[in-house]
């Protein structure tokens, strides 16, 4: 049997839960208060499965997405993990920072770890696509670090700057939309590296990646304010080298790569399974970054490898 329902069918039923307590398939929201450098903030983040099982899986989207992403993966391995999907705060449902600086690897991961307080478990597994895999990198760095198994999606210790500068040309400039027809062709242009998606799919990835303004219309579904510290960040560097970082990984990784990736270079991800963790590495066929979990294939592959060790 398949493990993934019929496209339509699951962004029709993936709404969050009724009363008469949680199914499986079903996906709660919910919100976690948070410690920010300026002040208390609110992350967003979706559950599916069961809330006893103490297998956790938290999965973290990239720069401009949200806890959403992860419907189709979430819905697929919600009988083998309770699966949390946060809104990194500034995207998606969570609050927005009223002092962009703020918008911060140390910040996210703050907020992570309160989140996996709140969860009661001491350890989980980790999926991170993009920025979402760098916070993974960071946690799973620490010494004590909850990670035990991870998998970094289109993300390494070395980041190719060329595909950085073509990321800081649209972030934070993204215009209105009178209407989803106009949003959805600005998400296929900007995000065409996601590959040859249907034409469901590019629906969903607009929905749940733009959100209706009060005046009408629709915008990106993220605070345009996080493009200020990316700059500083990362458009004034010179290098990102991220592999000391990535040496002090010792819980098992795996590495998925867009065959077509520009920000994860195929010489740097050979290079991740042979230094720190000796990462597994699978490379996505006619993808560039990154893999979005909107296939079935693409699913299978981070199933196999989370359970393949209680961990």
């Amino acid at each position: 049997m398949a493990i993934l329902k019929q496209f339509d069918e699951l962004v029709v039923s993936s709404r969050p839960g009724q009363s008469g307590g949680p199914r499986l398939n079903e996906m709660r929201a919910n919100s976690v208060r948070c410690l920010g450098p300026h002040g208390l903030h609110r992350m967003a983040y979706t559950e599916w499965g069961d809330p006893a099982n103490p297998r956790v899986l938290v999965c973290v989207h990239g720069l401009t997405r949200n806890g959403r992403d992860f419907d189709v993966l979430a819905n697929a391995l919600a009988s083998d993990y309770r699966v949390i999907c946060p809104d990194i705060v500034g995207r998606g449902c969570s609050d927005r920072l009223f002092f962009p600086d703020d918008y911060a690897l140390p910040t996210y991961a703050n907020d992570i770890i309160t989140l996996i307080a709140r969860l009661g478990v001491e350890s989980v597994h980790w999926l991170g696509t993009s920025m979402g895999g760098l916070i993974g990198m960071f946690l799973s760095s620490l010494p004590g670090s909850p990670i035990s198994r991870m998998v970094l999606n289109d993300v390494g210790p070395l980041i190719a700057l060329e595909a950085l500068q073509r990321i800081g040309e649209y972030l934070g400039k993204a215009p209105d939309f009178a209407d989803l027809g106009e949003a959805e062709a600005y998400v296929r242009t900007v995000c065409a590296p996601f590959g040859a998606l249907t034409d469901a799919q590019w629906r969903f990835m607009t929905v749940v990646g733009t959100r209706p303004k009060a005046s009408g219309g629709f915008e990106m579904n993220y605070d345009r304010a996080i493009a200020l510290p990316y700059q500083k960040a990362f458009l004034e560097a010179k290098e990102i080298s991220l592999w000391p970082m990535y040496d002090a990984i010792r819980c098992p990784t795996m590495v998925l790569r867009g065959a077509q990736s520009d920000i994860l270079l195929h010489d740097t991800a050979v290079e991740m399974t042979g230094r720190g963790p000796r990462a597994n590495l699978v490379e996505i066929p006619a993808v560039g970054h990154a893999p979005m979990f909107l296939e079935e294939s693409q699913v299978r592959v981070v199933q196999d490898f989370l359970l393949a060790d209680p961990g």
